[in-house]
């Protein structure tokens, strides 16, 4: 089969810059030249020009929330240190780049809020680079972490270090996003290059693994994907300097959400044996499928998305066009829509 666009997925290379110039001399006088131009873009303008906030949250006694005056390109991360305080500027990624193209991709707080892990994307590819700053100083450490998509940062409970899933060098000392990437755990004030190789699967290079940390510090969870339909889910106990990586589950045979843990009890939504979704408990010290325990059954509308925040299960359904939100003990008992 004829493939004459393939170098299309290199959004760096001269030939894709070039096209994308091209393109751009040949539309943007036509666009330009419509005679509504003008007045379409005064009225999204308008549209768009008002203060917005995104939903602060908290982390080791501090509050950080975005903000947007109305037109900036990008909304401005803020922190305080209580509600009535004056906010302080965090991170503005309008200045990354005079030109606009760097955009901030990522956001995580160590637990202690002592560091901002934050990633960068430039010209909008997928590719991420990923750095600290010490956010009582609003200053930027020398650490660096490269050849990452797709991925978030997970802090270890004491804000230390990191874990984090990254690609494999290829020969040209750059990421290789053609093979899978691998997890690594990253301590606050070393170079990249001594990063802990923390688990892989080369023989299975197809799979793809992220980490995750628990609520608690206590377990390092790992989603393995490969493809949308179906993943795995494996653990490993962080206060056990020794302990296996134990694969909970690696059936292959349906897609799980992990949720949350209150103790030895992990909690899924799943779509196993159950197409419009429901939730499941897994005590890990006895997780024979036999022992599991549906907490939220499935039902007539589709379970959309459940989290577990702050010893309830939190579930969004679609009704009627609508989403109705319930709250329900991890028994499973309901409490208030």
């Amino acid at each position: 089969m004829a493939d004459p666009y393939r170098w299309f997925e290199e959004p760096e290379s001269a030939e894709t810059s070039a096209w994308v110039e091209a393109q751009n001399e040949l539309s943007m006088p036509w666009l330009e030249s419509i005679r509504e131009h003008t007045a379409i873009e005064a009225r999204l303008t308008e549209l768009w020009d008002y203060e917005r906030y995104g939903v602060p949250f908290k982390e080791g006694g501090l509050y950080f929330f975005s903000r947007n005056d109305g037109l900036q390109d990008q909304s401005v991360w803020y922190v305080t240190d209580s509600l009535d305080a004056e906010a302080r500027v965090l991170i503005d990624p309008n200045g990354f780049s005079e030109d606009g193209t760097i955009a901030l991709s990522g956001l995580s707080i160590s637990p202690d809020g002592r560091y901002a892990a934050y990633s960068t994307s430039d010209g909008g590819t997928d590719w991420d680079t990923w750095r600290l700053r010490d956010v009582a100083t609003g200053e930027d450490l020398d650490d660096e972490i490269r050849f990452t998509k797709f991925t978030g940062v997970s802090w270890s409970a004491d804000g230390e270090s990191f874990y984090y899933s990254r690609y494999p060098l290829g020969d040209d000392g750059a990421g290789d996003d053609k093979k899978a990437v691998m997890v690594y755990r990253h301590v606050v004030g070393t170079p990249q290059g001594e990063d802990e190789l923390i688990y892989d699967i080369p023989e299975h290079p197809e799979r793809n693994p992220y980490a995750a940390v628990t609520e608690d510090g206590r377990y390092l969870i790992l989603n393995v994907q490969e493809g949308y339909l179906t993943n795995a889910v494996y653990y490993r106990d962080l206060t056990r300097g020794d302990a296996p990586v134990v694969e909970l589950l690696d059936g292959w045979d349906a897609r799980y959400g992990f949720l949350g843990n209150v103790g030895t009890v992990f909690y899924f939504q799943t779509n196993l044996d159950a197409p419009r979704e429901r939730v499941i408990a897994i005590d890990v010290e006895q997780p024979a499928r036999e022992n599991w325990r549906e907490v939220i059954p499935q039902r007539e509308e589709v379970l959309e998305d459940t989290s577990l925040v702050g010893g309830r299960l939190i579930a969004s359904y679609l009704q009627d066009v609508k989403p109705v939100v319930e709250i329900l003990s991890t028994e499973g008992e309901m409490l208030r829509a």
